[in-house]
């Protein structure tokens, strides 16, 4: 079986491609514009390309097909519109990564299926995403382009602690104030519901649609099976750290307001995403996939994901900026309090 990855060296995909080579023997093809070679496992093959440059594209692609061809780094319509160009007659299936967070905000219910409305007026990058699901559907149902799509939650990596108020440079400066003694910021009053899925986890569940003929004209959730409130996720972060957790609540409407002159989108990230409750029934991709489970709990998860930060020096990013604005918004809530 032969597989190209549009992308393949993320958080989410790298771990696909590691599986695919390492344990289902795959032939695993990367066009990427090769700017994270560490990150392509032995018996990969790279396309040193940018997928932009159709020309250039075709001609280095001869006359290969594919089994599956996976799309990681397309976010609107115009991107997938040009991989049905490329690949159109060229793979037996596209499977292209949507967004959990194309589901309507707030839904209907916080119990989340596949078939649950796609709208979410808080986030663009969710519009087009969904915008992207809509041509690749319209083009299966008219044509038959072999599309499956896949929506990942809030999935993460050794590389990089997940959290839900962070600054621009990631998630380090919050594990930093952690360790330090200084409060931690937490969206709402802490007690909604959510899902973080280590990327080994999301791997078994997307290596199970390549190929599977079950999967062509279909969409499908991916994220593991634990629901955890943000303080639970913030005091297991705190647990692995050996710190007290110091948290302050604060409104996501505040975070919101306060945040976009620094450039902060928690309107989309926070809004339209991480401060509604969500819990995903994941029966239709374990009917499709029956591999798939949650075999990295969150307090399994973490710990990786430290171990590796604190020990790796270009992991640890500092934000002055963001720690600063922390400050701000934290004395701000305390001098309106005092005020009554």
């Amino acid at each position: 079986m032969r597989a190209l990855f549009i992308g393949g060296t993320g958080t989410i995909s790298a771990a696909i491609v590691r599986r695919l080579v390492n344990e289902l023997g795959w032939e695993v093809w990367l066009l990427n514009r090769g700017n994270r070679p560490e990150a392509v496992p032995a018996g990969a093959h790279s396309i040193v390309a940018d997928i932009n440059n159709e020309a250039d594209v075709l001609n280095k692609l001869g006359d290969m097909t594919f089994d599956s061809v996976c799309e990681f780094i397309g976010f609107t319509p115009d991107q997938v519109e040009r991989d049905y160009r490329l690949f159109r007659g060229r793979t037996r299936q596209y499977i292209y990564t949507s967004s959990a967070s194309a589901y309507h905000k707030p839904a209907a219910g916080y119990i989340i299926t596949e078939g649950t409305a796609l709208a979410n007026p808080y986030w663009q990058y969710s519009r087009d995403k969904i915008a992207c699901e809509d041509f690749l559907m319209r083009v299966y149902r008219e044509e038959g382009f072999p599309v499956t799509i896949v929506r990942p939650s809030h999935t993460y990596d050794e590389r990089s602690v997940p959290l839900g108020v962070h600054g621009n440079k990631g998630s380090y400066q919050v594990v930093k104030r952690m360790l330090e003694g200084k409060p931690v910021i937490i969206q709402g009053d802490g007690t909604s519901l959510w899902t973080m899925t280590f990327n080994a986890d999301f791997a078994v569940g997307y290596t199970g649609l390549m190929g599977n003929r079950h999967a062509i004209g279909e969409a499908f959730q991916i994220t593991g099976d634990e629901t955890l409130t943000w303080n639970q996720i913030y005091a297991t972060i705190a647990d692995a750290l050996g710190v007290e957790l110091k948290a302050r609540h604060v409104s996501s409407e505040f975070l919101a307001a306060v945040g976009a002159p620094m450039g902060y989108d928690f309107t989309g990230s926070l809004i339209g995403d991480k401060a509604v409750s969500v819990v995903f029934d994941n029966s239709k991709l374990k009917r499709t996939v029956p591999d798939m489970c949650t075999r990295v709990r969150f307090d399994q998860g973490v710990r990786i994901a430290l171990d590796y930060v604190l020990s790796h020096p270009e992991c640890q990013v500092p934000d002055p900026e963001f720690d600063a604005w922390c400050d701000r918004v934290i004395d701000a809530l305390d001098r309106a309090r005092a005020a009554f």
